[in-house]
């Protein structure tokens, strides 16, 4: 199998075979976020997850953090984003964390996940997810 077609300017994307996987699973944070005047006032906690496909073969052989992604800086990224300006839906909160992720050198593919554990449901239930997956254009 070849690698695709680079974009303008870049080098070759890696074929799927050949990308690795960098997770960030748990991340909390507080935010503003929902449709009710309560959640927006009050605010809850939001949990991410996030799953960024890259190749990190040049990284593990030399050793060299600028050749692969800095999940501590992702992290702070994410919590920035996140922490951010209100939105109503999970959904729009979880395509602006993986535009972000996306925006890092390297990483051609992201799947993020935020849970929202204490949507305001009338029922009992252990969690409410939104996951999307998005690749580099």
């Amino acid at each position: 199998m070849t690698d695709r077609a680079p974009a303008q300017g870049r080098a070759p994307l890696p074929s799927p075979r050949h990308r690795d996987r960098i997770c960030l699973r748990g991340l909390r944070v507080f935010a503003r976020h929902g449709v009710r005047p309560h959640e927006r006032r009050d605010g809850q906690e939001f949990i991410i997850d996030a799953v960024l496909w890259l190749d990190t073969r040049a990284a593990a052989a030399s050793d060299d953090l600028s050749l692969t992604v800095d999940y501590g800086a992702v992290a702070d990224r994410l919590v920035a984003l996140a922490s951010g300006p209100p939105v109503r839906l999970v959904e729009t909160l979880a395509q602006r964390l993986a535009d972000g992720c996306l925006s890092e050198p390297g990483v051609e593919e992201v799947e993020i996940t935020v849970h929202k554990p204490h949507a305001p449901l009338a029922h009992r239930f252990s969690d409410v997810t939104v996951t999307i997956r998005r690749e580099r254009p």
